[in-house]
């Protein structure tokens, strides 16, 4: 039985008034806009055992931001698992630019032999799609691409010819919205299908993989409910994992790095380089080496998140959703 005030979640009891003391809400400003967003806000709770963040989007109800509510409050109550490898492989990620603002973006990623490339946006073309990818793939070897399920079943059979004609693709990313889509894109195209919104906003992250709807799972530590509850799914999990971020400040990047770093396989580059979308973070950008990033947890800088703190009345807005989410932890 938990205490007034408290919620016990994953081996972890916070107090509500604890972690309201500890919150710091910050905008991070973005190079491009990214999910129709050009400004990103988040909160971060400077606990006990570290730095947890909380960056549910904003639209999210409080049932599924509590997930992200979850996963910020483990990170700063509980230490990190110790991790099994000290460099974590990463990918290029190409907003849905045009072809010619591709070059600009890449150079982002030194060292990066792998780019993921968004796809399916909205007021786009296929033939949009196909020119940003060819870009794309003039300067890096490896191309995966994510529709966030912005195609119909035949949409995304015809976009897998279309985009794989000049060349091929590592993977197609949640081609479509749901588990039954997903299995039907996989049983008529040749190219390797990835499940993202299918785990992470599931009612069950498994039903995925139970269903063979996809080749590789693409998970992220937030909308899971923190780092070691993603390894406790990713134990259960036989196809090969790449972990990504959601849209995270060097905060959450951290904690996805130790995730990927706690793995005790990893095939494919994650999406973990995405901190180099914002003007400015939380703490100094880590440059990749090699196209690779340490896996390690991230202290953020007090002068950035003074000089990136929210308007006191955004401020406001994410004590409201914290109190909101709160009670469903249980």
């Amino acid at each position: 039985m938990s205490l007034p005030g408290t919620v016990p979640h994953d081996g972890v009891v916070a107090e509500l008034a604890d972690i309201l003391d500890r919150l710091h809400v910050v905008a991070l400003p973005m190079r491009v806009r990214f999910r129709g967003i050009t400004t990103r806000e988040v909160a971060l709770i400077e606990g006990p055992a570290g730095w947890g963040e909380f960056g549910a989007f904003v639209e999210y109800e409080p049932p599924e931001a509590a997930h992200w509510l979850a996963s910020g409050i483990a990170a700063a109550y509980r230490p990190l698992p110790a991790v099994q490898r000290a460099r974590i492989p990463i990918n290029a990620t190409v907003p849905a630019v045009a072809a010619d603002d591709v070059a600009g973006v890449l150079a982002r990623f030194p060292g990066a032999r792998t780019a993921k490339v968004k796809v399916a946006e909205p007021g786009q073309s296929l033939a949009d799609d196909v020119a940003r990818v060819n870009a794309v793939r003039a300067v890096v070897p490896t191309v995966r691409v994510d529709a966030n399920g912005g195609w119909t079943v035949d949409e995304a059979v015809a976009a897998a010819h279309a985009l794989t004609a000049d060349g091929p693709l590592e993977y197609l990313e949640q081609p479509c919205r749901t588990v039954a889509e997903l299995a039907e894109v996989r049983r008529r195209v040749d190219v390797p299908v990835a499940a993202d919104e299918s785990i992470r906003k599931a009612d069950d992250p498994l039903q995925v993989v139970r269903a063979g709807a996809a080749d590789i799972a693409v998970l992220k530590v937030a909308p899971l409910g923190g780092v070691q509850a993603m390894l406790d799914i990713a134990a259960q999990i036989d196809i090969p994992i790449v972990v990504s971020s959601a849209l995270d400040t060097a905060v959450g990047i951290g904690a996805g790095l130790v995730a990927a770093g706690c793995l005790p396989r990893l095939d494919h580059a994650c999406g973990l380089g995405t901190g180099s979308l914002f003007v400015d973070d939380v703490a100094a950008p880590a440059l990749p080496v090699d196209g690779h990033l340490p896996a390690a947890a991230v202290t953020p800088d007090p002068a950035r998140i003074a000089a990136l703190a929210a308007p006191p009345d955004r401020r406001q807005w994410w004590i409201e959703r914290v109190q909101a989410c709160f009670p469903l932890l249980s």
